[in-house]
């Protein structure tokens, strides 16, 4: 009898083992409107050699949310305590909400993270001064952050566009979804607020990939 559960342990854990293995849901991030600026942004919003105050590390590795908030204005409207992100960036970003755009007054497109030519303008309102962003506004496009290990795993390449499945009572598909790979990053998938709360979806959600 002692042999045979030692047997079913073994076989247990073995099934639990393959089942982690195979495990094909990625977690998912939900962003809100916040704002990633450069030296010489910080330097004009907060003072010559200002440094950020980080406030929490986020999940992708090497990134941060900062205490410092700025006020975003357009020529319709303005919103306040928008927060900022580090580190630094080479040049600074503006990811707001499609909601945001009729509010500010302002038009700004659906891309990716740096794709920011020809792209949406704001003024940015500091502690110190204020900064008129001529291009650098975006509503950020959804896409999934991955490691090569993971692409190989999922079956996809830097740059493929998928759809992802939600589950739960206001579940569905969104398409236009696309892969990241980068083996600096973290497995996730990024939405925002309004993607979000249209599916009922919640930070302990997990997603899964279709492909298209």
């Amino acid at each position: 009898m002692e042999n045979y559960e030692d047997l079913l342990i073994e076989i247990l854990k073995k099934i639990a083992q393959e089942s982690k293995q195979t495990d094909l849901s990625i977690p998912v991030g939900i962003s809100n409107r916040h704002i990633h600026l450069s030296r010489e942004d910080v330097d004009c919003l907060f003072g010559k050699n200002y440094e950020l105050t980080k406030l929490k590390d986020l999940s992708q590795p090497g990134q941060y949310a900062c205490k410092e908030t700025v006020m975003v204005c357009g020529p319709k409207g303005m919103i306040e305590n928008v927060r900022i992100l580090g580190p630094e960036r080479n040049q600074t970003q503006v990811e707001v909400l499609k909601s945001d755009c009729f509010k500010l007054g302002i038009k700004a497109p659906l891309r990716l993270s740096g794709e920011l030519q020809d792209s949406g303008s704001v003024t940015l309102i500091g502690p110190k001064s204020s900064k008129m962003i001529a291009s650098g506004v975006i509503v950020a496009k959804r896409h999934i952050h991955m490691p090569s290990k993971d692409a190989t795993t999922f079956d996809v390449i830097d740059g493929e566009n998928v759809s992802i499945a939600f589950g739960g009572d206001r579940g569905g598909i969104l398409n236009e979804v696309i892969v990241r790979v980068d083996d600096h990053a973290g497995l996730e998938c990024h939405i925002d607020v309004e993607e979000a709360n249209a599916l009922g979806v919640s930070s302990n959600t997990n997603i899964v990939i279709q492909k298209n």
